[in-house]
């Protein structure tokens, strides 16, 4: 049989499907397919974190479960976070919906697949307790020479905003014996960079080590031969140690890249969130990071329109991004989600006062990206080529350790004959968004 997947929302989602369908053609043979009207089984990997995703998702469903209809389709499967958040009522209210799996129940997969093909319906949802490890089968969708490693899974913050711990469960860290050996089987497969994924990777280890642990994973994972490039994504600004920054600055495997997600810098608002300590904190750890690594690319989200926003909170807000310039900013507007404690605080925003700060914040950092991409062209970089452009045929496109996989920009050279892996010297010649085109100068075929 085929079997066809939709993975919608978060790289970390992405791993779970990769887990989901490894298990499905080791353990049930089935063959994937890319179109999706060729499946005999479709496997919708759902996102439920805010009403956008939701909305994305209930939308795939009913787009996918048109098939059943009108083609071959014969099941339909609805996992992930929209899945563990609303399981009997997509069962209830979806007729089309053969079997709903939750994100800690995604080894019971296969015991899925047997029921539904005796027209039972299914919901599987009571768990969170999932845990891959090395061991657990799984097929890359990326491309083979880069790969997500998830490091742990869960979340012990309670982030005013935030429904993961409810949709993932508690902090759960793997060993670091059981990453690196996956590291291994990653590299003997010709994956050359791997990007650390957990809800906060700085909390990586606090459960298992009594101590913020991810240090001393960089330094393990440094050691692995055929990895070129370990990027760590999620540090959450109270877990971001000075040893960690002194890791990523002495590894030349660790990419000088940080992904520090401070949704605010307004104390008031920040406490509200159950977020950081206070902005100056997140400044002295965003400052500490420019003093000791000045190349590194500095990446962040921040929410608009939280409950109790002021104007001059957001002016704050504003002020310190025009300050500090990060390399590449996220900005959301808050989502009012059932079961946080946000949801029922007081002085909620209005939604066209979210709009308008978020288009705010979006035009400064496009305004900052431009300025300080102009200031890289005529430099010369080390690129991973990650194969022939999306918009070009005649061109290759790669990215910088600066540049992380599909949310940052990338480079376009038309120049060379390097392949899929491979780290060369481009030129910077010119830019448009946060994408570069330029000539290799070097390959120096690594």
């Amino acid at each position: 049989m085929k079997l066809g997947l939709i993975s919608l929302g978060c790289s970390k989602n992405l791993v779970d499907s990769e887990y989901l369908i490894g298990m499905l053609v080791a353990r049930k043979g089935f063959e994937i397919t890319n179109d999706i009207e060729d499946a005999d089984v479709a496997l919708i990997n759902t996102c439920g974190f805010i009403g956008d995703a939701k909305e994305e998702s209930i939308q795939a469903i009913l787009e996918i479960a048109e098939y059943k209809r009108t083609g071959k389709l014969k099941k339909l499967i609805v996992a992930g976070c929209l899945a563990q958040r609303y399981a009997q009522e997509l069962i209830d209210e979806m007729p089309e919906v053969d079997a709903v799996i939750g994100t800690g129940d995604l080894d019971k997969i296969e015991k899925i697949i047997d029921e539904i093909f005796e027209n039972k319906k299914v919901v599987e949802s009571s768990s969170l307790n999932f845990l891959a490890d090395s061991t657990t089968e799984r097929i890359l969708t990326t491309s083979p020479h880069t790969a997500y490693l998830k490091i742990a899974e869960g979340c012990d913050r309670k982030c005013a905003y935030c429904i993961i711990p409810q949709l993932r469960g508690k902090l759960r860290s793997r060993t670091i014996e059981d990453i690196v050996q996956e590291a291994k089987n990653l590299a003997a497969n010709g994956v050359r960079e791997i990007n650390l994924l957990a809800q906060e990777t700085t909390e990586y280890g606090i459960d298992l080590y009594k101590k913020k642990a991810l240090p001393d994973l960089l330094k393990e994972l440094a050691k692995v031969e055929g990895i070129e490039w370990i990027r760590s994504y999620y540090m959450f600004p109270n877990s971001l140690t000075e040893e960690l920054i002194e890791v990523i600055k002495n590894e030349p495997k660790v990419c000088n890249y940080f992904d520090v997600p401070i949704q605010h810098i307004s104390d008031e608002i920040l406490r509200s969130m159950g977020r950081a300590k206070s902005g100056d904190h997140i400044k002295a750890i965003l400052n500490k990071i420019r003093q000791e690594i000045p190349e590194a690319s500095i990446r962040t989200t921040v929410i608009v329109g939280f409950p109790g926003e002021t104007a001059e909170q957001f002016e704050e807000l504003k002020d310190f991004i025009q300050e500090f310039k990060f390399d590449y900013v996220g900005v959301f507007k808050y989502s009012r989600e059932e079961g946080t404690r946000a949801h029922d605080m007081e002085n909620q925003v209005d939604e066209d006062i979210k709009q308008e700060r978020w288009v705010e914040l979006t035009n400064l950092q496009s305004q900052i990206a431009e300025a300080k991409n102009r200031e890289l062209i005529g430099k010369v970089v080390e690129v991973m080529i990650d194969g022939v452009s999306s918009e070009s045929e005649f061109m290759l496109e790669g990215r910088t350790m600066g540049q992380a996989l599909e949310i940052d920009g990338k480079i376009l050279t038309n120049d060379g004959t390097a392949k899929q892996g491979e780290i060369v010297k481009v030129k910077l010649e010119q830019n448009f968004d946060y994408d570069f085109v330029g000539p290799i100068v070097e390959n120096e075929t690594k």
